[in-house]
């Protein structure tokens, strides 16, 4: 049985939900910060930054397609040196925003479209993994368990974080199932907590489809936009512990955050 596993949400993406998104950092151990290709700006990233600290949460990237109009929800054609230039700005934009409060970052989790494409599309994934971890050589990669980002991440010596989904279904690939589709979101803080167990405990969950897949994951993601986001994570907590599960964030921070802007 895992012994731990980590707990992380995506934040700092709604300015009229900022309040909701501190109040949750008592709940997780990791978190993923906007930066700017999709939400986020100096002032959210600052914020969200003080509050991990103060909450003793580890603190990571959360870049994206260069699409605030769109949230990042879609796929860019766009060049992939000029994809790599956007993510490397953008979490060079968090990183300076984070030395200069003392905060060490910890890793870099793509969003949106962007998180779905690299797990699927293995020369993006290749390219964009070997550019970050060149970049900035001291963070993890997290993305989808058992997809191509996660090969890429090895193929270039980065770390890597393999990450499950409390509050979504899988496809038999283990793939998230579409939003557009029934079965994409998981209700209730029981079954989210069931899912979240599951995955820690490294046992089957049911497909869209019906079937068994198992998912192998280090960290399990819980949507803070997801409807009672804050409810679920506490009630992840008491399952956790009632099995003997710590909630700890993977890995340890660089000695110095001014580090990952010496590059």
């Amino acid at each position: 049985m895992t012994a731990q596993i980590d707990i992380n949400a995506d934040l700092g993406e709604d300015p009229l939900a900022e309040a909701r998104d501190i109040a949750l950092m008592a709940h997780i151990s990791s978190c993923n910060i906007a930066c700017g290709g999709h939400a986020g700006d100096a002032g959210s990233m600052a914020r969200m930054l003080r509050a991990a600290r103060d909450a003793g949460v580890a603190a990571g990237a959360h870049p994206s397609y260069p699409d605030r109009a769109g949230f990042g929800r879609t796929s860019l054609d766009m060049p992939l040196p000029a994809l790599i230039d956007s993510l490397i700005a953008q979490v060079t934009e968090l990183a300076r925003v984070a030395a200069d409060l003392g905060v060490a970052l910890t890793h870099i989790k793509p969003h949106g479209m962007l998180y779905n494409d690299l797990a699927d599309r293995v020369e993006m994934a290749e390219a964009v993994a070997d550019a970050l971890h060149r970049a900035f050589p001291r963070l993890a990669l997290v993305g989808l368990a058992h997809g191509a980002f996660e090969s890429a991440a090895a193929k270039a010596g980065a770390r890597f974080i393999a990450e499950g989904f409390v509050d979504r279904g899988y496809t038999p690939t283990r793939r998230l199932v579409p939003r557009s589709r029934p079965g994409a979101l998981i209700a209730g803080d029981d079954a989210r907590a069931a899912q979240a167990l599951a995955i820690a405990t490294g046992q089957p969950l049911t497909a869209d489809d019906g079937s068994l897949i198992h998912v192998m994951a280090q960290s399990l993601c819980l949507h803070s936009d997801s409807p009672g986001s804050e409810q679920t994570a506490l009630r992840i907590a008491e399952v956790m512990a009632s099995k003997g599960i710590s909630i700890k964030a993977p890995g340890e921070p660089p000695d110095d955050p001014a580090d990952l802007l010496r590059r």
